[in-house]
């Protein structure tokens, strides 16, 4: 599907539509930190607790990962990296929030993934003293772009509902 789909991602958001896009509920809430290195990228694993709603659909947070540099461009450009939050509902569909990461400030929502990424690949290292609330990760403004794609990585599986955060959120 990587190399014949229709609907693959990433993309180059260049082009979009004006539209009045409904605001996405997200009840994301603060869990024990679960952080995994897994060869590909660094990835949290989140427990069954927290759920967004798209399109009138809830879709539950599986995980969040990170890409450096950025894999979706924004007019040509890219950032230095991209955070993608991975919502599946009940029916499998899937639902990813993508962020833009721009450089800045140090994020403290952010640095106890950072104190915690396994420097090499291996299994899941769970940190239950340490909480981290992925809500806190998302930009303050909440203007998306939309699309059906795919996801990024074997098994690249389409028709996945991807919203795009317009505004980046600030790294150091």
């Amino acid at each position: 599907v990587c190399g014949v789909g229709l609907q693959q991602s990433p993309i180059d958001i260049t082009g979009a539509v004006d539209s009045r896009l409904d605001d996405i509920p997200i009840d994301y809430r603060e869990m024990p930190l679960r952080v995994v290195n897994n060869g590909h990228t660094i990835q949290v694993n989140c427990e069954p607790c927290s759920t967004i709603q798209v399109e009138g659909q809830n879709f539950n947070l599986l995980q969040f990962h990170f890409h450096h540099p950025s894999e979706h461009l924004l007019t040509g450009d890219a950032f230095p990296m991209e955070m993608h939050f991975v919502n599946v509902a009940p029916s499998g569909d899937i639902a990813v929030l993508g962020v833009f990461m721009a450089r800045g400030a140090q994020n403290a929502a952010l640095a106890p993934v950072w104190n915690a990424i396994p420097m090499s690949a291996g299994p899941e290292r769970s940190v239950p003293s340490v909480r981290i609330d992925p809500a806190a990760l998302l930009p303050a403004d909440r203007a998306y772009f939309r699309y059906l794609g795919s996801l990024t990585a074997p098994p690249c599986s389409e028709k996945v509902i991807w919203t795009m955060y317009q505004s980046p959120i600030r790294v150091s």
